[in-house]
């Protein structure tokens, strides 16, 4: 069997190169943080990779975005706030109304969000591969190891749709009643604004881009916790909900979502409610933190355990774990 992704990053990247003060947190969360002139800094990099990350016949112009805000959900999960991004882009050739495309979804985010492209690399290569590595100052920065026993996990938004929506894509499905779907698998939101508003009130996040129980797992370990997720209280967009019974099964295991899953003491929920509506996103409360070896347990209404089908992705099978 393959090394896990936290596995591999585990046995042969943790700990490499010099010791150095000014790192305060390196492998294992979803940013880096270091000191630099009395200002913490968190980042970050990701990487996508042609009908691996996203579908050979996605519109060019959605690559661009979805590659900023795969990265910018990671500032998020740390409560970060975007400044720079340096790109490295291999290209199998040069095809100008492609890149004019994907720069102008690239383009229209990062003003979004007040970033600017700095620098970076470009090469030639069989396959189209993009990587952005982000920055950005962070004060009171949220990490995925505060979770304690008795808090309250919550979910933004809605889980689920961005695998519904490369069901669809894949099927050939292009309807209204999928619209919503596809938008969000070629669109998503970072939430970074929620990420801002939760500094001070939680007590760890992780952003779901495997999938929210797995995602749940990673908090739970980084934290040395269990957790129990209430597979009833999972949120359900309508979209999602109209496609039956699969609709929980993406909501639970689905990847490429890039909401924020997070933790709060129990007596937090109005405060986290009132500071998600103010940075224009819903939160639900879906499960609970408890003590015990890192795990995460799927019950139903009765509180009887269930069996997921799966819990989320892999990268180095590409299937549910």
């Amino acid at each position: 069997m393959s090394l896990s992704e936290f596995a591999l990053i585990e046995r042969f990247f943790t700990g490499l190169g010099a010791e150095r003060g000014d790192v305060t947190l390196g492998c294992g969360d979803d940013a880096a943080l270091v000191e630099v002139g009395g200002t913490t800094l968190a980042l970050a990099v990701d990487t996508m990779i042609e009908d691996v990350h996203f579908p050979a016949d996605a519109p060019p112009a959605s690559i661009g975005h979805k590659l900023l805000a795969v990265n910018l959900s990671d500032l998020a999960a740390m409560g970060a706030e975007p400044a720079w991004a340096l790109l490295a882009l291999t290209l199998p050739a040069v095809d100008e109304n492609w890149l004019t495309a994907m720069r102008g979804g690239l383009d229209a985010l990062a003003r979004s969000h007040g970033l600017a492209l700095i620098g970076g690399d470009t090469t030639r290569g069989e396959r189209l591969t993009a990587s952005l590595f982000v920055g950005g100052p962070v004060d009171n920065p949220l990490r995925r190891d505060g979770a304690r026993p008795g808090d309250v996990l919550w979910v933004s938004g809605w889980p689920g749709e961005a695998a519904a929506g490369l069901a669809c894509w894949q099927a050939g499905e292009r309807g209204d009643d999928v619209a919503p779907l596809i938008e969000r698998l070629h669109r998503p939101t970072p939430r970074i604004a929620l990420g801002r508003a939760l500094r001070g009130l939680a007590t760890a996040a992780v952003d779901v881009s495997d999938g929210l129980l797995a995602d749940a797992a990673h908090l739970c370990e980084r934290s040395g916790v269990a957790a129990t997720v209430r597979a009833a209280d999972v949120p359900l967009s309508p979209a999602l909900a109209a496609r039956g019974g699969a609709a929980l099964d993406y909501a639970l295991s689905g990847g490429d979502d890039y909401e924020l899953l997070f933790t709060a003491p129990a007596d937090a929920g109005e405060a986290l409610r009132r500071r998600a509506a103010d940075a224009g996103v819903a939160v639900t409360p879906v499960g609970v933190i408890t003590a015990g070896a890192a795990a995460v347990t799927l019950v139903g209404a009765d509180g009887a355990p269930l069996a997921a089908g799966r819990t989320g992705y892999r990268h180095f099978d590409g299937t549910g774990e």
